[in-house]
């Protein structure tokens, strides 16, 4: 018995903004599963930022994805035959296999998750996830908040940096700030996640609207943006600061890399620490970072939003949604 799966592959690397031309939908026959395989249909798939630089980056020694095969990224699913120890049919699976309908694998590329009341499975590619996982590791081991610590957060609105907010309050932050692109994202920070301040980088300086917004400085930056963004967080930094640089996307679509902050001789001056980190390097800390954001689901504490297309054909869609800021909170793809 076969089943007909549908998947992107990427076609031609990007010079710049992705569009639909570097991007072909194709359909192939996947046959039974061999000793120790599993047959999944994916239910829902992930886009993120990090995927652009996998399309082909001018940095060097960066993996990239190949032309004319399937492209991954985080995806929910459900086993439909399996011929592995430890997964039957109906299991619900995560793996790194989206981007299509459905894969045929190894058992071991397959991990079944903790359920938790009431939140759905969608929420393993969020905030259950690894990006729910990064605003975790940057806050608590990166740039490890404080009591009292006034926090920045670029990008603020997307799917790491509205948990990051919520999350730098609960570990104690005296105020959090949150940089989004519209006004109705500003009201989405300030209304419904609990932020402090927060400002439309679209209406001005980055440098000047966090001046506004943290007159005294702050003590933490969680960096998703880069660019300006950066420069404007080094320049309010207090000494002995602390960034997490998470992200940068303000630099994935330009053909040469951005110029970086102006002002690096303030991170001299004032004893700062930048410190990049990447969230694979981290997964021993999934376990406690999942019975945390349990309770803090199941108590209120947390919450989160989707932006939500339905069909695989609308993957490519989404994508560049995500690129160009229509979305809020996590963008994912239900299958």
């Amino acid at each position: 018995m076969t089943l007909t799966a549908r998947e992107w592959h990427l076609v031609a690397r990007p010079a710049g903004m992705p569009s639909p031309a570097n991007f072909r939908l194709v359909e192939r026959e996947l046959g039974e599963p061999a000793e120790g395989e599993v047959l999944v249909r994916n239910r829902f798939v992930s886009v993120d930022p990090y995927m652009r630089v996998l399309m082909g980056t001018p940095l060097p020694d960066v993996p990239v994805y190949p032309l004319h095969r399937p492209m991954t990224g985080g995806a929910v699913g459900e086993v439909v035959r399996s011929r592995a120890d430890g997964l039957v049919r109906g299991d619900l699976v995560l793996s790194d296999l989206g981007w299509r309908t459905a894969a045929v694998a190894p058992a071991r590329c397959f991990t079944r998750p903790e359920r938790v009341a009431g939140v759905p499975d969608s929420a393993f590619l969020g905030v259950l996830g690894m990006t729910g996982l990064s605003a975790y590791v940057g806050l608590t081991e990166i740039a490890a908040v404080r009591e009292g610590d006034t926090v920045f957060v670029s990008g603020a609105a997307g799917a790491v940096g509205s948990l990051a907010g919520q999350l730098a309050r609960l570990l104690g932050a005296g105020a959090v700030i949150g940089s989004a692109g519209s006004p109705d994202k500003v009201r989405h920070l300030t209304g419904d996640l609990g932020y402090t301040a927060a400002f439309d980088y679209r209406s001005g300086r980055v440098h000047e609207l966090l001046g506004r917004a943290a007159p005294d400085g702050i003590d933490v930056h969680f960096d998703n943006v880069g660019g300006d963004h950066l420069e404007a967080a080094i320049a309010a930094l207090r000494p002995g600061g602390r960034a997490a640089l998470c992200g940068a996307i303000s630099g994935y679509h330009h053909g040469e890399p951005p110029p970086g902050p102006r002002n690096m001789i303030e991170v001299i001056k004032k004893r700062l620490t930048l410190r990049g980190f990447e969230v694979g390097d981290h997964t021993d800390r999934y376990p406690a970072f999942a019975r945390a954001m349990a309770s803090w689901l199941a108590d209120g504490s947390i919450v989160f939003r989707e932006t939500v297309q339905d069909g695989i054909d609308q993957a490519v869609d989404a994508f560049l949604g995500l690129l160009a800021g229509r979305n809020t909170g996590k963008a994912v793809v239900r299958v």
